[in-house]
């Protein structure tokens, strides 16, 4: 999917800075395709058909602006660190968690050139600052915890922080789902894409609240950086794939924003924002189901059928 969609953004790109970022984040994903077909046929391991040259159009016009890629990557970037460095701990066979170990340090330096990137260009979003504590204090009221009634505390860093976070993961989202719209073919594509449009949305307008109510300001949103092209540069099978993909993050990220929560009111928040994009990630799985489009994973043996010899 990554290859898909990164050589499409090379060939509609004018910013050298950008390009070269691009170009970097291109070579990353030919490099894990070649290594992972590598591990598979030394352990006569199928390897997925994925997304192929079928499911890009590389001579559709323009859909995003330069500025957007930077945004994407940053994205995309975080995926990435989050499932590699999660894989790590789970994986014991040497030679796949020096694969992850490689991918992550790999895209710790593309998130650290696309943060350079942003930052020259003055398009860096950083999460607002706080004041140096006086001192050292500690929670001696159980109002710490509360949201809906009573006296409520201000945000604390953790929270700031992933409020800002989750609402940039959003409107990121939005604009590549916006850009998508425009092209998709099958109705009930369009129909899935507006529905995620919407739960970004709403998702971004009940995060952003909590911000403004402390004064504090909100990432600003990306859909400027979407063209008014409708020629789609990508299958409704990649969108959907990568609307999938782009959500499954969401559920870590909202939970990772929860567990370091110590509002009342996040929390509810977060909960809610779990909901919906488990919802609508399995809602996306129902459609790859039904295009045939969805490959089906290595499942362990069903006993149960061998037991009774039924195949």
């Amino acid at each position: 999917m990554a290859k898909c969609v990164l050589s499409y953004y090379l060939k509609n790109v004018e910013d050298k800075d950008i390009k070269k970022v691009l170009k970097y984040a291109l070579s990353l994903t030919k490099t894990y395709i070649s290594d992972i077909e590598t591990i598979f046929k030394r352990g006569d391991f199928p390897i997925p058909v994925g997304l192929t040259d079928d499911d890009v159009n590389l001579d559709a016009p323009r859909l995003f602006k330069d500025e957007f890629y930077l945004y994407y990557l940053q994205y995309t970037g975080k995926a990435g660190m989050s499932l590699y460095s999660k894989a790590i701990s789970i994986v014991t066979r040497k030679d796949i968690r020096e694969f992850f170990a490689k991918a992550l340090n790999d895209v710790v330096l593309l998130m650290n050139h696309t943060n350079d990137v942003l930052k020259s260009k003055g398009m860096l979003m950083n999460s607002p600052a706080m004041p140096n504590p006086n001192g050292i204090d500690f929670v001696n009221k159980q109002s710490f915890l509360n949201g809906f009634l009573g006296n409520v505390r201000p945000l604390h860093g953790l929270e700031i922080a992933h409020l800002f976070d989750n609402i940039n993961n959003d409107i990121t989202s939005k604009a590549l789902i916006i850009g998508f719209s425009q092209g998709a073919k099958h109705s009930r594509v369009r129909k899935f894409l507006e529905r995620g449009r919407n739960i970004n949305e709403r998702h971004i307008d009940k995060l952003s609240q909590k911000l403004n109510e402390d004064y504090l300001p909100s990432p600003t949103l990306l859909d400027h950086l979407v063209t008014s092209s409708t020629i789609p540069p990508f299958s409704d099978k990649l969108m959907v794939f990568h609307k999938v993909d782009m959500f499954s993050m969401e559920i870590r990220e909202y939970a990772n924003g929860a567990s370091l929560n110590g509002r009342k009111d996040i929390g509810a928040i977060y909960a809610r924002c779990l909901m919906d994009v488990s919802l609508y990630v399995k809602t996306g799985a129902n459609i790859l189901i039904e295009k045939g489009w969805m490959e089906q994973p290595p499942l362990a043996v069903n006993r149960n059928h061998l037991s009774t010899n039924e195949l």
